[in-house]
């Protein structure tokens, strides 16, 4: 039989950047408070820090910069002795060659070639000169903004890869989002002055965050921030319940309080709560709240992209000095290549051994996905020796990681999808808030999804719904203007305080 355990203020679903910003806050606010996470050793989500004798990997990198105060003040809070300032270099590889990203410009000449070049430039003119006037797709929004030769270079493979879709099925959202304020012409510019060593003043987030040049980050991996934000949740009277699944979730009608089923190592758990936050992925939520909502065909619509990494041990303390690389070759199926030294020195335990993790997109049962660690570490071994990174002979060790619903995926029908459903639970039921990532199904950073779980924390408070939560980088600014923690896009798109138009929602 399953127990019933103590009613609590609040349940959180999901212990990632977002259910643990809101679990964090709620309990220095003296609620009572349990989470549940599926995962049984870490928290985090996709911010986690996976260890293995001594070696520490991230799902992916996660530079720690916002333009939020409220933000950048609660990492300092939860975490304020342990951020080191960490050097950024990346680098794309296209077709043998490396270039830097930001780009310089006399090494990208050198590599394209001048015909190449010239192709590009006139290419970017005739798309300036005759914009595509009706944008569907992330292919149309990024032939308007770079030109049709320059996308073939640096857009559609790696984009294909990440997302295992045509880029002329996706929607222009996403490119909005992730590369707006990214110009051709002020790369140019900045390339230019990389190359003539003109730039004087360090690129901190003034201009665009794409072009940073170093960045904060905890000396153990993102995975330390969340961790310690669990401790301080725990320590503070109240529960992270480790390895439970979220099962079912309903509402009393009578008191209006919520009752949620997890599945856990010893059975099922019920916590009966008057408020419920959810990161978990929209798709899920629909098919566990009881009764099920009438927009659960939307929900099952909704599409997710996964991703696993495989962890390579090699003889050598650093065989490149990038925190990642930009894999832009179809000869090889790993898109992205981390260095986990170059992110922290304390990521890697031995200094005569390098670790690395190549990254690979997939779909969850796909033949990635399924393959075994074993056949997914010698792929790993091959391809960084087409590459010409390492000789697969230096290689002493390996590990595979994987991550599901690591991206929401931005197709045509993905807007009026999210909003149908939203729509239906922000008007049944007012106490179930979303959050967080695949929680609202936006590709959000990690300091967007803190600040939706910041304002739901209002909302809970006043007792009402005074934030809207869904205008958080409403405005599809990734790559803001301005330095970090100066709240300057914040205050203009709620990451401080908008409120609520009664009777008014918002595509998502």
């Amino acid at each position: 039989m399953p127990r019933i355990d103590q009613s609590v203020d609040v349940a959180i679903i999901g212990a990632g950047p977002a259910g643990l910003t809101a679990a964090y806050l709620l309990t220095k606010k003296g609620y009572s408070v349990t989470v549940i996470e599926k995962d049984p050793v870490y928290v985090g989500g996709i911010s986690r820090t996976v260890e293995l004798n001594g070696f520490r990997f991230d799902i992916g990198g996660h530079r720690f910069f916002s333009k939020s105060k409220e933000v950048v003040d609660l990492w300092n809070e939860i975490l304020p002795d342990d951020f080191i300032q960490r050097p950024r270099m990346s680098r794309i590889y296209y077709e043998g060659k490396f270039y830097s990203y930001p780009l310089r410009a006399f090494e990208a000449l050198a590599n394209l070639g001048l015909w190449r070049s010239t192709l590009c430039m006139a290419s970017f003119a005739k798309a300036r000169l005759f914009p595509n006037r009706h944008v569907r797709s992330f292919q149309d929004w990024t032939v308007n903004a770079f030109g049709h030769k320059l996308f073939s270079i640096f857009f559609k493979t790696y984009t294909e890869k990440v997302w295992g879709m045509p880029c002329d099925e996706m929607s222009a959202d996403w490119a909005a989002q992730r590369i707006k304020g990214l110009s051709l012409w002020s790369a140019v510019v900045d390339g230019l002055k990389r190359s003539l060593g003109l730039n004087k003043k360090p690129n901190d987030g003034m201009a665009t965050k794409t072009l940073l040049e170093s960045f904060r980050y905890p000396r153990l991996g993102p995975g330390m921030m969340w961790e310690a934000a669990r401790d301080f949740v725990v320590e503070g009277g109240n529960r992270v319940l480790m390895g439970h699944s979220f099962k079912q979730l309903s509402q009393d009608q009578g008191s209006g309080r919520w009752r949620m089923v997890a599945q856990g190592p010893g059975g099922e758990v019920i916590v009966n709560a008057g408020h419920v936050i959810s990161s978990a992925p929209m798709r899920e939520l629909a098919g566990r709240i009881h009764p099920l909502p009438a927009t659960l065909g939307n929900a099952m619509e909704l599409k997710y992209r996964d991703f696993l990494t495989v962890a390579l041990m090699v003889k050598g303390a650093d065989i490149f000095p990038d925190n990642w690389i930009y894999i832009h070759d179809s000869k090889v199926q790993v898109g992205r290549i981390q260095n986990f030294r170059s992110w922290s020195p304390e990521m890697v335990p031995d200094p005569d051994l390098a670790c690395v993790g190549l990254e690979y997109f997939c779909f969850e049962g796909d033949g990635l996905w399924s393959s075994g660690d074993a056949d997914l570490i010698e792929l790993a071994k091959k391809e960084m020796a087409i590459l010409g990174l390492c000789d697969p002979r230096d290689v002493v060790g390996g590990a595979v990681v994987r991550q599901e619903k690591a991206y929401p995926v931005y197709d045509d029908d993905y807007a009026a999808n999210v909003l149908a459903m939203r729509t239906e639970l922000q008007d049944l039921y007012p106490t179930l808030h979303l959050v967080g990532r695949n929680g609202m199904h936006r590709y959000n950073n990690q300091d967007h999804a803190m600040m939706t779980a910041m304002l739901t924390v209002r909302n809970i408070e006043a007792g009402e719904q005074l934030y809207d939560i869904w205008a958080v980088n409403e405005d599809a600014e990734y790559h803001e203007a301005g330095e970090e923690g100066q709240d300057v896009a914040g205050q203009r798109a709620a990451l401080a305080s908008q409120r609520l138009v009664p009777g008014k929602l918002k595509a998502a």
